[in-house]
């Protein structure tokens, strides 16, 4: 393997990233709408694409690890080590336009992750307490479909004895 097969590597890896960040934005999106219908979809999506960096992060390991061994840097180098261990300027500044586009990718990504994340906590918790400001309010219905007074909170359904 080449610099050339790491640095192609590297473009498919920034391209699975760049769909990442696509999807959490879609995601994102649906969650703010309130379309939480489609959300199932777009999780899976997200799900899909990180698979398929998975695949795309092992093909990037080993092109680095022959390379490494081409340019005599640790067998495990980083991508910063082999930076280092460039021959010629020219790969360096290849290799640390990688580095950067995927730094600021992968922040962008935990970025729109943790926010989905907040999103999701936040509906939850008000979920909660709207239900639990509605417990013990009202009727309820028994099995046949008659209403009976609440004597329990929190049943919606009282069996008849």
């Amino acid at each position: 393997m080449s610099a050339n097969e790491l640095s192609a590597a590297l473009w498919r890896e920034r391209e699975l990233l760049e769909l990442l960040a696509f999807k959490l934005e879609e995601e994102h999106l649906l969650l703010t709408a309130g379309r939480t219908r489609w959300l199932p979809y777009a999780t899976r999506e997200v799900e899909q694409v990180v698979e398929r960096l998975s695949g795309a992060s092992l093909a990037r390991s080993i092109a680095a690890t022959t390379l490494a061994e081409l340019w005599r840097a640790p067998h495990d180098a980083t991508l910063r080590q082999l930076i280092e261990h460039a021959p010629d300027e020219t790969w360096r500044e290849i290799l640390t336009g990688h580095l950067a586009a995927l730094t600021e990718l992968t922040g962008q990504i935990r970025e729109l992750r943790d926010g989905n994340e907040r999103f999701l906590r936040q509906a939850a918790r008000s979920a909660e307490e709207t239900l639990a400001a509605t417990d013990g309010l009202g009727d309820r219905y028994d099995a046949s479909g008659g209403q009976t007074a609440s004597a329990r909170g929190g049943d919606l359904f009282v069996k008849d004895l």
